[in-house]
């Protein structure tokens, strides 16, 4: 079940804060403890976001403001010139998965299409809410649009959101002129889909007014008289610069008068006929030029009985004139009026009970890449495990093992020499606190005695003598997969410089499979630009049987489930159904029956090629009545010849991180790297090794 919903905007000023406030109400009516978060938001001004001020405020959320957002625009603008927008992601994830654990629910407001960036804003959103994994509501406004324009606008962003397969529960078309709601409604519902819930809200003329109080803080105007009326709404706004008779004629009601500091005349009069029964009342009093009026003027104000708020600005006439009228209004944390007429619009006009049952249900597809990365650290952090790097001569392990300290996820031995580790880090600039972690020389260890004993009493049946066992223990692979098995670590590392046989070895001779294993396989997860899909066995088993090819694929399923990937599994061939023949092809058919009879619970297809289990138009041509072509999450390859090259095109063509091969089957963690592996690629090994050893 989701646990938070994304709102996303068309256009600029499209009016997300009803919807926003409306959507607060429905949750906190649901669910006992709602947050709020917005990824994106505008530069501070004075320090104050106004969007989450308000909704903090007003539902006395217990959110710091700092924990309430992740990034400014202008920064974000800056890391995507750098390129680096998988850091702002990564920060993003961070930031609104420490929200979830503390909510039940929470409500992700997205950005508002203002200022420099615009053109970026829709493709960050969709991005922001793929990698969140959770659904969309789409709101965009009617102001100035004919009725194709407001249509053909929200299709598109709806169409956005889809191709990235972001689901989106609801499009709300806002500020429309209330004589067209149906004729709106009609139009969204021919084009999108019946399960998209439609609701369109009509102008409401007094959310759309700006208050004195947003002109005195779009103007930094100095207030002189009135603070207790701020809130007043500006319905129409005129200049005083004729006489005062003639200006009367112009006033309309909850007008604001806009004149310089020294036309005291247009000031009293613009007053008096506030309190006249014969003339509208108006919103208040602009002074420009930074004119104060002469103090007989403003005693002579201070005794009226109904004061209007009276502010002065700098600047002529003309020009805040010009900047008033560019004021879109907003809704502040003290304005209480407009915060219920919010609520209350949205409770009027929107079908609130099937998009509630729809908030509360929804049931997200898929992983992306940077969660299923973030989840993976996580895990690891909840129990810390001790993991065993034996290949403390190479550059890339050492680097790997700096950046890990500093995640502080796991706790670290390194096998080599400390002189010389000493030395390249240095020469490597890093930065180590040798004080966490445990380097080791195996002949000098106090546990090698130990450990060569250990493996002769194992290993004498096999004609190993006790010198054998102690040479064999001065190997790192050796006695790094010894501190697994006595328990003085939880997990190791290896293969950056040494073959896969030298790193599983002897784990194999000592360690040995698990109680229902008979065969050690792996599997890679291929992190896709928007999904995470597991591969196995592309390392290890070069031609399994179909007993052992069923074993990998009920490995691979519980692999997938214990990290947060709901299998869906395709066993791999050149045929897909029935229609192939040949030894090869029956072998994986074969292999999906074992695995039907030993684990029915599972979603399984086979045999099924690839580009059918993988793309949902194919599948659905090629075997319409399956539940996972189209959509498989765990691939299974007939061999290892197919699978090893399959995952290394993949990655190559595409760009795919590859995390693995993290080995399946064994009695405790131990897993091999390649020769050409990154330090990120070392990083994610050793998380999934200390997620291993949790007992997965």
């Amino acid at each position: 079940m989701s646990k938070a919903i994304y709102i996303a905007t068309s256009d600029h000023n499209s009016g997300k804060s009803i919807i926003t406030l409306g959507l607060m109400s429905i949750l906190i009516g649901k669910t006992a403890k709602v947050g709020y978060f917005r990824p994106i938001i505008e530069d501070f001004v004075d320090g104050v976001d106004n969007h989450i001020e308000t909704v903090l405020s007003h539902y006395n959320l217990d959110i710091k403001i700092e924990d309430a957002y992740a990034i400014t625009k202008s920064k974000l603008i800056k890391k995507k010139n750098k390129g680096k927008i998988g850091e702002v992601l990564d920060l993003i994830i961070e930031k609104y998965k420490k929200l979830e654990e503390r909510y039940d629910f929470v409500l992700v407001e997205g950005t508002s299409f203002t200022g420099e960036g615009t053109s970026i804003e829709l493709d960050t959103n969709v991005l922001i809410a793929k990698n969140l994994g959770i659904p969309t509501i789409i709101i965009g406004s009617g102001v100035g649009k004919t009725l194709d324009e407001l249509v053909d606008s929200l299709s598109l962003v709806y169409n956005s959101f889809k191709i990235k397969e972001v689901e989106v529960l609801s499009v709300f078309a806002n500020k429309v002129q209330p004589e067209n709601i149906e004729l709106v409604r009609k139009g969204l519902e021919k084009s999108l889909p019946q399960d998209v819930l439609i609701n369109v809200i009509p102008l409401i003329s007094s959310l759309n007014n700006p208050t004195m109080q947003e002109i005195v803080n779009q103007l930094h105007a100095k207030v002189l008289f009135g603070d207790a009326y701020l809130n007043n709404e500006i319905g129409h706004f005129s200049v005083g610069a004729m006489q005062l008779h003639n200006y009367l004629v112009h006033l309309d009601n909850n007008a604001l008068v806009i004149t310089p500091g020294d036309r005291s005349d247009i000031i009293l009069g613009a007053l008096q006929a506030n309190e006249s029964a014969n003339y509208p009342t108006i919103s208040g009093i602009i002074l420009t030029g930074n004119i104060i009026p002469e103090e007989s003027i403003l005693k002579l104000i201070e005794g009226l009985s109904a004061i209007v708020p009276i502010i002065a600005v700098d600047g002529g006439t003309y020009h805040i004139t010009n900047k008033i009228g560019a004021i879109k209004s907003e809704i502040y944390a003290n304005n209480t009026h407009k915060i219920e007429t919010s609520i209350t619009t949205f409770e009027k006009y929107v079908d609130v009970e099937p998009l509630s049952e729809r908030l509360i249900t929804f049931v997200p597809e898929g992983m992306t890449p940077k969660m299923f990365q973030y989840n993976m650290v996580q895990r690891a952090k909840q129990h810390r495990k001790h993991i065993v790097l034996p290949e403390g001569n190479d550059d890339r392990i050492i680097i790997a093992a700096s950046r890990l300290l500093d995640m502080d996820v796991v706790d670290i031995s390194i096998i080599g020499d400390k002189k010389q580790i000493e030395n390249k880090v240095a020469e490597l600039g890093l930065t180590f606190d040798f004080s966490k972690i445990n380097i080791i020389i195996p002949s000098e260890s106090k546990m090698y005695e130990d450990y060569a004993n250990t493996y002769y009493e194992l290993r004498k049946n096999k004609n190993v003598s006790i010198t054998m066992a102690r040479d064999l223990m001065e190997d790192v692979s050796y006695f790094g997969t010894m501190m697994v098995y006595k328990g003085h670590a939880d997990g190791m590392v290896s293969g950056a410089a040494h073959t896969t046989q030298h790193t599983i070895l002897p784990a194999l001779q000592f360690i040995k499979t698990k109680p229902n294993s008979s065969v050690v396989s792996s599997v890679f997860f291929m992190c896709l630009e928007d999904r995470v899909s597991v591969f196995g066995d592309c390392a290890i088993n070069p031609n399994p049987t179909a007993e052992q090819l069923a074993e990998i694929a009920i490995s691979s399923a519980e692999s997938s489930s214990a990290f947060g990937i709901e299998p869906k599994i395709a066993m791999l061939s050149y045929s897909s159904g029935s229609s192939g023949k040949g030894d090869e092809v029956d072998k994986v058919r074969t292999a999906t029956e074992i695995v039907k009879q030993k684990r029915p619970d599972l979603k399984i297809e086979g045999p099924i090629q690839y580009d059918a289990a993988v793309d949902r138009a194919v599948g659905k041509s090629k075997m319409p009545d399956s539940e996972v072509a189209g959509q498989a999450s765990v691939l299974i390859f007939p061999d290892l010849n197919t699978g090893n090259n399959t995952y290394k095109a993949v990655q190559r063509e595409t760009g795919a991180l590859a995390i693995g091969p993290m080995l399946q089957g064994l009695n405790k963690p131990v897993n091999d790297l390649s020769r050409g592996c990154t330090v990120d690629d070392i990083i994610n090994t050793v998380v999934i090794t200390a997620i291993q050893a949790q007992g997965l």
